[in-house]
């Protein structure tokens, strides 16, 4: 993985390559490649590095080709540098491919390519894929079958696009467990791992599915199953713009997507809400109320901050609608033979709905017998397209590797969904109002935290050169530990660890002395005087408090050495509140760091890798 585009028309394909890599830059990788077909031959450009230094590479040379491929790599088999990058070709050169994913059977197959007289020039496992292209080749005269036959002997997951001089009319895509999409224009036609990097072309895209090929032409395309069965695709309109995936004056695209909260959290509600009978309404469930009701058990599969909105998920719903919740890492379910009871429902997180491991969860859950739903920020994503049903979040494009706006959202689809199986089981309708009345402020709260920005960065140039951080929270509260503490990892590379507050004592203590920062996320409620005891016993050992707490709380503020404060809401909403803040501080200390805040090393957006 990560970002692949391929193109084909009438234009110089050159510049609309990379301007496809620089918008999927987002996704985070290593090295960087480029194939032209031009008069007869097949030239291949790649580096070790950003996309500017490959534009160093092509600069200075007119560039008349009409089909080309485009990679941006992030390394899985052998290391980041220029040999490995993609894209690659075979022995003759003639043919390129670019791969995203895991070939797991890569060894296997190249050790036979290897005794056939094929020589390999990188330690990747994509390479085997152009050289099993070549031998197809040779005997079948035709890419297409090629590329059929090639793809019915791998074993893993791939985005493929490929492309020979000795058919230049034409690239080809194939999918399994990495996404791939076709973009439709007039006269010219693309294929792209992510819709970001062709939306300056076109707004019409075609998700192929898994196990499916395309063959992409200037004046149109045809797609089949690997096993040769002709397929029929539904055309989307895609309905983001290239202004929602700018900057907007903004430094980074984290801090923007960060100020963007309190329009996420609105769209995340419209329309979902119904006031009158003091209940959510989620038509995309696909289930009646008969349905819901009947429901014994919730299983939420996610991965990283998507499994800690599941845990958030898990306190609202088991309190609100009385239904048992298990939360489940995504990456581990189908490794350890999960029980699947009748009446279970099965929600799959996830931000870009292509994460490989939830996907594979999901449908691990719905063969064992599962209902499966899912919660999702992309229209049309695998996820979306293979659950049975479920709820889009709709924060819009988010491009910073380290999520931010899609957990508050996924965290207020959660609290719908508990209301809606609340009010159906257990709640009343005035519970149902005051609910919706709190969640309908949330927007307006956030605003107001957002606007002490100022306070936070201060804080943030006291600790910025700190290498360790606690944090420390209880109830609903505890998931926003674990998230804060992630959030600063990933951007600014500082050790950080969440805890809930009261296992601080069972080991975690051990580290607090005057030099470790400890974050506490202690708003009034039920479990405050529980955590002012903990903060207590971090202030005994010297230990330097960051708290999150309610406006004019003085108790808490005497015994902290920094104070943010947030607006007052009822227990279960707290979360979306508090976290905004470490957000914010976890921005501003990896800037004062100098890191790179939407690209931090070694993470890509969308983990289509297992």
């Amino acid at each position: 993985m990560c970002g692949i585009i391929g193109y084909i028309g009438n234009n110089s394909a050159m510049p609309i390559l990379i301007e496809g890599l620089k918008r999927l830059e987002y996704r985070g990788y290593d090295s960087a490649g480029v194939a032209i077909m031009e008069n007869g031959h097949l030239t291949v450009e790649k580096t070790k590095g950003k996309i500017s230094q490959l534009e160093g590479l092509i600069n200075g040379k007119k560039w008349k080709g009409t089909i080309g491929m485009a990679h941006t790599r992030w390394a899985t088999h052998g290391e980041p540098n220029t040999e490995n990058a993609h894209p690659h070709t075979d022995c003759t050169g003639d043919i390129a491919i670019s791969h995203n994913g895991i070939i797991e059977n890569y060894s296997i197959l190249k050790q036979q390519l290897i005794k056939e007289g094929h020589q390999f020039t990188t330690q990747t496992d994509s390479e085997v894929i152009a050289h099993m292209v070549e031998k197809f080749y040779k005997a079948t005269k035709s890419l297409e079958e090629a590329v059929r036959l090639t793809v019915s002997q791998l074993e893993g997951t791939y985005g493929l696009v490929i492309m020979s001089k000795k058919e230049p009319d034409k690239i080809i895509g194939v999918r399994n467990g990495s996404p791939l999409i076709i973009g439709i224009a007039s006269d010219e036609n693309f294929l792209a791992s992510d819709v970001s990097a062709i939306l300056k072309h076109t707004q019409k895209v075609i998700y192929l599915d898994d196990h499916e090929m395309v063959t992409v032409k200037r004046d149109g395309f045809m797609t089949k199953t690997i096993d040769n069965v002709q397929t029929n695709k539904q055309v989307h309109q895609v309905d983001w713009d290239l202004e929602m995936i700018e900057k907007g004056g903004y430094d980074h695209f984290m801090l923007k997507e960060i100020h963007e909260q309190p329009e996420t959290i609105t769209n995340a509600m419209r329309g979902r809400l119904v006031y009158d009978e003091g209940i959510a309404k989620l038509g995309g469930l696909n289930m009646t109320d008969d349905e819901l009701r009947a429901t014994k058990r919730i299983m939420i599969l996610g991965c990283g901050t998507s499994w800690h909105s599941g845990l958030i998920g898990e306190y609202i719903i088991e309190e609100h609608a009385r239904i048992p919740v298990e939360v489940e890492y995504a990456s581990e379910f189908r490794y350890r033979n999960p029980i699947i009871e009748p009446g279970t429902v099965t929600l799959a997180i996830s931000q870009s709905g292509e994460t490989i491991d939830t996907l594979e969860a999901m449908r691990e859950a719905k063969r064992r017998g599962s209902r499966v739903l899912g919660v999702s920020n992309v229209v049309g994503s695998t996820i979306a397209r293979e659950s049975e049903g479920g709820v889009y979040i709709h924060a819009g494009p988010e491009i910073g590797v380290a999520s931010t706006k899609a957990f508050t959202s996924q965290i207020t689809v959660l609290s719908l969904l508990a209301l809606l199986l609340g009010r159906l089981r257990v709640m009343s309708k005035r519970e149902g109002q005051e609910q919706i009345e709190h969640l309908q402020r949330l927007p307006s709260q956030v605003q107001q935290i957002l606007d002490a920005e100022e306070q936070i960065k201060e804080i943030a140039q006291a600790y910025c050169n700190d290498t360790n951080f606690l944090y420390l929270g209880r109830g609903a509260n505890f998931p926003v530990a674990l998230e804060g503490a992630l959030k600063l990892k990933e951007i600014s590379y500082i050790h950080a660890e969440g805890y809930p507050a009261a296992e601080m004592k069972h080991g975690p203590i051990a580290l607090i002395d005057k030099n470790m920062p400890v974050v506490v996320i202690c708003p009034k409620d039920n479990a405050y005087h529980k955590i002012l005891g903990n903060i207590a016993e971090v202030k005994a050992r010297r230990g330097r408090i960051i708290v999150i707490c309610n406006q004019g709380d003085d108790e808490v503020a005497e015994m902290a050495d920094h104070v943010i404060t947030i607006p007052q809401t009822l227990d279960f909403l707290y979360p979306i509140l508090t976290v905004i803040p470490l957000q914010l501080l976890a921005y501003h200390i990896a800037v004062l760091r100098g890191c790179d805040v939407d690209q931090p090393r070694n993470l890509a957006k969308s983990v289509t890798v297992e």
